[in-house]
């Protein structure tokens, strides 16, 4: 059955994971004008744009979550006790958007790591197409720390979908 506890539990957690989706987010584009400036060869170079691209993306999604997270679990606690019916309309339907995005999400990180992959078959070895040898390093490790990270994510967003689900069949309608 879902508490207060729970929803304060799913908010704080999604916060936190969005903190560390922030700094990673900012690292990574740290780390990609350190590339394409500083670089001498061209595999940097071709790494740096994934990053900073990729990088931007995620610092913009965490820093989104983590601004956003507080207010929206102060509105749901509200509405455990005062508006039961918001938990069961807006808050359930909310996340399995939520859930679906994930989804979207999961293929596009896949299409994105496959891509690197063949990046990085076509041009090892091939000292002309350096570039995007280093492009496809980097757009695969990415793609694999955004799908873990995404993980993480749907895995309690589903765990929070199943106990709103619970405590939904047990709530009355207000009258």
């Amino acid at each position: 059955m879902l508490t207060k506890a729970d929803i304060e539990k799913y908010f704080t957690a999604e916060k936190h994971e969005s903190l560390v989706f922030l700094v990673i987010g900012i690292a990574v584009i740290v780390l990609a004008l350190i590339f394409y400036f500083t670089a001498k060869t061209q595999v940097y170079r071709g790494a740096a744009l994934p990053l900073l691209i990729l990088g931007l993306m995620q610092a913009v999604a965490g820093y989104t979550v983590v601004m956003r997270s507080d207010d929206q679990r102060i509105s749901q606690v509200y509405a455990y006790d005062m508006n039961p019916d918001q938990l069961k309309t807006i808050e359930l339907t909310r996340m399995r958007k939520v859930k679906t995005n994930f989804l979207v999400y999961r293929w596009i990180e896949i299409g994105a790591f496959i891509a690197g992959l063949i990046l990085i078959l076509l041009f090892f070895n091939q000292p002309l197409k350096s570039y995007w040898f280093g492009f496809g390093i980097t757009f695969t490790i990415m793609a694999a720390e955004l799908f873990i990270a995404d993980f993480i994510a749907e895995k309690r967003a589903v765990h929070y979908i199943s106990l709103l689900e619970e405590y939904n069949k047990s709530v009355k309608p207000n009258a």
